[in-house]
């Protein structure tokens, strides 16, 4: 309870870092003491990333004159495909000097997610949701796949005296969405109901092997998701009211969940919102699916 805490000193791959609650987590990994590879999809805004935790920590080097060690790598990865999550991991191993068969990495953050919505099921094109399931879905699923056996085994060994750190960990960011089913966000719900339901599962098969595991279920998070996915403008219009008046933001959402990964806490719901959608889904779900319904033919119509 007292000892080493996962977040801190970590060796970590967070996805989407190149921006919101991606970058978050890597910028706050590495005020922890960590070194962070930082993995997203557009390199440029990655290496952006990997500049402002090198700018960072110039502050607190005691001798400048001196070279020290990178604490932060930018790497280009479509986490929907799987072997670029497996190119990922390899680099990441480099970067720490460790392997497959002996890892160095001991916390991974499955973050990298895309926002589509606005239509209904039936009028969502195919397309949508197979960008959406490949990016939020199958990009978690790769990143535990390639990742959760490597920490798995690692965190066994700790447990058994064989490794000094026994600390390992994976956070998957999943949302209130996986649970709150919105109208008109088909794609993205069913996306993140299914991260959610891949992190209770590998929660469950790495019990006792001292890995933790946790999800995080925010509501609203002041990020570019917004601005960057592909909503129609009506529900871009209510999103981003929402989000105003709502939304977090990403910096204390994260340091929020890596509180609480550090207390092996399973579910993270930041907001108050969250964390009230929850009770409500489960004491009264059939009431819920009404309400919510109702609360998305009034939005539509003061729009």
């Amino acid at each position: 309870m007292f000892g080493k805490k996962l977040s801190k000193n970590a060796n970590a791959v967070v996805t989407g870092a190149g921006s919101g609650i991606g970058r978050a987590f890597a910028l706050e990994i590495a005020k922890r003491g960590g070194r962070v590879v930082c993995a997203d999809i557009d390199l440029q805004r990655a290496q952006e990333t990997v500049e402002m935790i090198t700018a960072l920590l110039e502050g607190d080097k005691p001798h400048p004159d001196l070279v020290y060690k990178p604490h932060a790598w930018a790497v280009q990865c479509d986490v929907s495909q799987l072997a670029q999550v497996q190119a990922l991991a390899d680099t990441a191993e480099d970067c720490f000097e460790g392997s497959a068969e002996r890892t160095a990495i001991n916390l991974v953050i499955n973050n990298a997610g895309i926002g589509i919505g606005g239509k209904p099921i039936g009028e969502t094109p195919i397309e949508d949701w197979q960008r959406t399931l490949g990016v939020n879905m199958w990009g978690v699923i790769h990143g535990c796949h390639v990742f959760a056996p490597r920490l798995k085994a690692a965190a066994t060994q700790g447990r058994k005296g064989k490794r000094t750190n026994n600390q390992f960990g994976i956070v998957n960011v999943a949302s209130t969405a996986s649970f709150a089913a919105a109208p008109l966000m088909g794609p993205y719900n069913a996306s993140k109901a299914a991260a959610l339901a891949v992190t209770e599962t590998l929660a469950a098969e790495v019990a006792g092997t001292g890995m933790k595991v946790t999800a995080l279920c925010p509501t609203f998070v002041k990020t570019n998701i917004v601005r960057d996915g592909e909503i129609d403008n009506d529900s871009r219009k209510l999103a981003e009211k929402l989000m105003h008046w709502t939304g977090m933001a990403p910096e204390k959402v994260v340091i929020q969940t890596l509180n609480a990964l550090d207390s092996g806490e399973l579910y993270v719901l930041p907001q108050m919102d969250a964390r009230m959608i929850w009770r409500m889904k489960r004491l009264t779900p059939g009431t819920y699916a009404k309400g919510a319904g109702l609360l998305n033919r009034i939005a539509q119509k003061a729009l």
